[in-house]
């Protein structure tokens, strides 16, 4: 009997330690932010061409699902051309290998944009071409680089664009042959990048891996002047980029090369 009286206590003294262990370990984990940070991480994660919860909130727009072509069509066309493919979710350009003379053409999403900031992320084959254009206008018998600032998307190792040109303002991110992006951040063939293009009342800014690597500001007499003293310097459109309205298309490019895009949203400012 004694044996037995003693043995009681102790049982319940053991679960009453671990009972007060773990309350002691839950109460660390609500007090731990570090815990919390990466519940909200994961809460605001979204999947492959979705959006988070938190970025509806904020207004974001996605442009393209990963399945379909909703919403995009040729420049000039009413349809979507053939050239471009849906590969493992994301909008391709299949490589013609003749550059802008061959291919499906470039494309362009159905709504004009002012103020904005585009998210996406791209990945180019090796040797190749391409670029995001926008504030484009659709003109009858001109394509669309004679009335849009270009976002230049390159393989910078073995392209010869990343030669040519000035300073390298015609390597990746660049504002293509105008403004070089700086620093040069960009991976190599075959990695995804990520690119941001944000345009507010004429300001302009390339975004890179993370980091702005351009910034410019349209319709000033700065940008009057650069252009009078490049190629473009004929383009009306081009100097005028956006028209009287100071909106415009966005428009990936095909330059003959295999190209990919995908997680393409926008906001809009």
């Amino acid at each position: 009997m004694k044996k037995k009286t003693i043995a009681l206590p102790l049982l319940l003294l053991g679960v009453i330690f671990t009972g007060c262990k773990d309350q002691k370990e839950t109460n660390e984990d609500q007090d731990n932010p570090e815990i919390e940070a990466n519940s909200e991480e994961l809460k605001d994660e979204a999947g492959l061409n979705e959006l988070s919860e938190k970025e509806k909130e904020e207004g974001w727009e996605l442009l393209f699902d990963g399945e379909s072509t909703d919403g995009w069509r040729g420049y000039g066309k009413d349809s979507f051309p053939q050239g471009w493919v849906i590969e493992d979710g994301a909008l391709k350009v299949q490589g013609s290998g003749a550059g802008e003379a061959g291919g499906g053409g470039d494309i362009i999403y159905k709504e004009e944009f002012k103020d904005f900031e585009l998210s996406l992320e791209w990945k180019v084959s090796e040797g190749g071409n391409s670029g995001i254009f926008y504030l484009a206008q659709e003109i009858d018998d001109e394509p669309i680089y004679t009335s849009a600032p270009e976002f230049q998307i390159l393989d910078n190792e073995k392209h010869p664009d990343a030669r040519l040109g000035k300073d390298g303002n015609r390597q990746s991110a660049s504002l293509y042959d105008l403004i070089p992006a700086e620093p040069q951040n960009a991976k190599p063939a075959g990695e995804w990048n990520k690119a941001s293009i944000i345009v507010y009342r004429g300001t302009v800014v390339h975004s890179q891996n993370g980091e702005n690597v351009v910034e410019y500001h349209l319709w000033t007499e700065n940008w009057k002047e650069m252009v009078a003293n490049s190629k473009f310097k004929d383009w009306e459109n081009f100097l005028n980029a956006g028209g009287d309205d100071k909106k415009g298309y966005i428009g990936l490019q095909d330059h003959g090369d295999d190209v990919w895009f995908r997680n393409i949203k926008i906001k809009q400012l």
